[in-house]
């Protein structure tokens, strides 16, 4: 609800639960505040932007100048227009400062998901410099205590951090020149009675694959304003007479249904309004990556083999990865030439696309276009073709620098290279991949990280519509990549280069509270892990995998008879609950630190599948119940466990054998599995079981 009155600042004064129609007049008597002793005369008010003209001490959302002056913008209504039912497009101008804000919000009717973003326009004479310009500032409801942000690292993405209460300023701020693994662009707030199934819940994600400040301010009269926008370097974003500034979408939504209910919004969104449709038009196939099973030692005759391996398991695409082109046979040469290497493939790719093609199966192609080695052809040809900063040795990362997109001639570079490639073999598929961060993102002596984000979605797009076909995957050392922004031009995200079955639980744990299950690249990887040198059962691995884009990333030919069938049969498994996991409603269970316990339940509610894995051992003698959530309490459910393919609890006689459940499973209803619950098998740690339920 927006106080929108010409000649007045532009508020927001109530964003949460859908409310009855009632009159302006009340909203804003409800919502005004009496003067504070100590402060001014009359309390400042909030506004959309909360800019620093406006003198509230909440972060200034909108900051800008022009040679240090016109700093003190403060914007009022001047016109609102009604775009549909559900879309409203609201000028602001002032005109002190010359300046004019643009603020576009839109309702999604089917996801409650709430699209905000702000547009600015110098319309004086001299240049504007902005230093900060957040998509909104919206206020959070001062019930909603319980605060969760997202940080991580490389191969550790997505751990959600507890925000302890405060009164001051919680600030995530990332200027690594992507989304970042350590500052996810994300923050959840709930209620202090909130549960994954249960109570409001509030969320909210900037759609941008660069530099972003995500700010939370809790004033001393308990006033609290979130606000995100992108993070500028000095002089970055310098606006001519007539410019425009558009700021990233934000995204935030608010459920009654707890934690899982926001996420269910959030991913609705995602799949209705930002993903390509034609990803609808087939399941998402299993994948082998070459990665973990050859690295750069790549050879014709073993890929052939591998190919075999990976489509008698039940493989429906094959990813070659990176060491395929130039001198490329480490990470310190041949990056930036795209060029497939004659001394590894003397007869070019074809006679590898052949035969995984005739095995049934895709072809994709690791790229990573935004970097170059030094030691290159295209370094040497071209040295200028580099973000730096003048007069800054540059810092380097992996043996690589950072390619400035935002020349055209690179652009025309990158893009001939790969659609050369694309022409040439039958690639379906680009993993596209960025592996370090930009420090110093300059061009011509000024700072571009902006432009140089703008530039990487614009090539994007025109491979896109080029190939209309052709699906791309945002990987950047794992999930460092990964927000609403890259996904508008891509299809799936590598989560993590992590491949650890335990570790992974917590990482794809985390990253679907905004990121649905058919979005999250999972692959079952090698044992011994080659990042935690853990060695877990094909059991568990499987299990991890099982949930999300599953694939496989592992040298095949190694892995033993055994853990090949089981191997085999999982991915069988995700064949066919494919099409409830990737369509159906998922959900998060409440369960204690050392359970990990997931769910999807189909729209009509008549089947669902659950998983419980023991992460460590518990100190109970028993485990916990399993307590299922968003079935139909008056069916009747046969639930069996599906996986794995022989399941023995610890000691007998056990549930498993008192309900069947390995075999023909017991028919419970499904008041009784959500309210009572069922107990879990006594299971060794490391272990996990899916369950499987179909109404009668």
């Amino acid at each position: 609800i927006l106080s929108c009155m010409a000649g007045r600042p532009l508020k927001v004064l109530y964003w949460g639960k859908g409310l009855s129609p009632a009159s302006a007049a009340m909203i804003e008597r409800l919502t005004e505040r009496q003067h504070a002793p100590g402060g001014p005369e009359a309390e400042i008010e909030a506004s959309f932007l909360n800019e620093t003209g406006l003198g509230l001490s909440a972060g200034d959302g909108f900051s800008a100048h022009r040679s240090g002056r016109d700093w003190s913008a403060s914007f009022k209504v001047e016109t609102v227009h009604l775009s549909g039912a559900h879309s409203v497009r609201i000028i602001c101008h002032d005109l002190n400062t010359q300046v004019s804000a643009a603020h576009s919000l839109t309702l999604d009717p089917d996801s409650d998901i709430l699209s905000l973003q702000t547009e600015i326009t110098n319309l004086g004479r001299g240049p504007l410099s902005l230093l900060n310009c957040v998509a909104a500032c919206l206020p959070l409801d001062a019930r909603a205590e319980r605060l969760f942000g997202f940080t991580g690292r490389w191969a550790g993405e997505f751990q959600k951090e507890d925000i302890p209460g405060f009164t001051g300023s919680y600030l995530r701020e990332n200027t690594s020149g992507r989304t970042s693994h350590h500052s996810f662009p994300g923050l959840i707030a709930g209620h202090r009675e909130t549960t994954e199934q249960t109570g409001c819940a509030y969320g909210v994600h900037l759609a941008w694959s660069g530099n972003h400040r995500l700010r939370l301010d809790t004033l001393a009269d308990g006033r609290r304003f979130i606000q995100a926008g992108e993070a500028f370097y000095p002089g970055e974003i310098e606006l001519a007479s007539g410019a425009i500034y558009q700021s990233p979408v934000l995204y935030a939504g608010y459920s009654a249904h707890g934690y899982s209910g926001l996420s269910r919004q959030f991913h609705a969104h995602l799949k209705t309004h930002i993903l390509d449709k034609r990803r609808d038009t087939k399941p998402r196939p299993v994948h082998f990556n070459s990665w973990e099973a050859v690295y750069f030692q790549q050879d014709e005759a073993r890929l052939i083999s591998l190919a075999e391996r990976a489509a008698e398991i039940g493989i429906e695409r094959f990813i070659l990865d990176d060491g395929w082109f130039s001198t490329r046979r480490d990470d310190t040469s041949g990056l930036g030439d795209w060029h497939v290497s004659k001394n590894v493939y003397p007869n070019g790719l074809q006679p590898l696309c052949d035969k995984i093609i005739a095995l049934g199966m895709e072809f994709g192609l690791w790229f990573e276009p935004e970097m170059v080695n030094p030691d290159s052809v295209l370094y040497r040809a071209h040295p200028d073709w580099v973000l730096r900063a003048d007069g800054l040795p540059q810092i380097a990362s992996r043996g690589q620098y950072v390619l400035d997109l935002t020349r055209s001639e690179v652009q025309a570079y990158l893009y001939e290279s790969i659609s050369a490639l694309l022409d040439t073999y039958p690639i379906g598929y680009i993993k596209w991949d960025m592996n370090r961060d930009i420090q110093h993102p300059g061009s011509h002596g000024r700072a571009v990280a902006s432009a140089q984000t703008h530039a990487v979605y614009a090539l994007l797009e025109r491979l896109r519509r080029a190939y209309p076909a052709l699906e791309i995957e945002s990987c950047s050392s794992g999930g460092g990549r990964a927000d609403y922004g890259i996904l508008r031009y891509t299809d799936r995200i590598w989560t993590s280069d992590n491949n650890d079955a335990l570790e992974r639980q917590a990482i794809q744990r985390g990253a679907s509270h905004f990121f649905p299950l058919d979005v999250l690249g999972t692959h079952v990887g090698p044992s011994p892990c080659h990042i935690t040198g853990r060695r877990l059962s094909m059991n568990l691995r499987v299990i991890s995998a099982f949930w999300g884009h599953m694939g496989v990333e592992a040298n095949l030919l190694k892995e033993n008879l055994q853990d090949l069938a089981v191997l085999k049969a999982g991915i069988a498994l995700h064949k066919r609950y494919r099409p409830l996991l990737h369509g159906g409603d998922f959900l998060r269970l409440e369960t204690p630190p050392h359970i990990n316990a997931l769910g999807v339940v189909a729209p009509d509610k008549k089947e669902a599948l659950f998983s419980w894995t023991n992460l460590s051992s518990h100190k109970e003698t028993l485990p916990g119940r399993l307590y299922v959530a968003d079935l139909n309490p008056d069916l009747d459910y046969r639930t069996r466990i599906i996986w794995p393919q022989s399941v023995h609890s610890v000691s007998a006689p056990s549930i498993i054998d008192r309900a069947d459940l390995a075999a023909k499973g017991h028919v419970f209803t499904g008041e009784a599995l959500m309210q009572i619950g069922l107990q879990v098998p006594l299971l060794l740690p490391e272990t996990g079981l899916i369950f499987h339920v179909q109404a009668e």
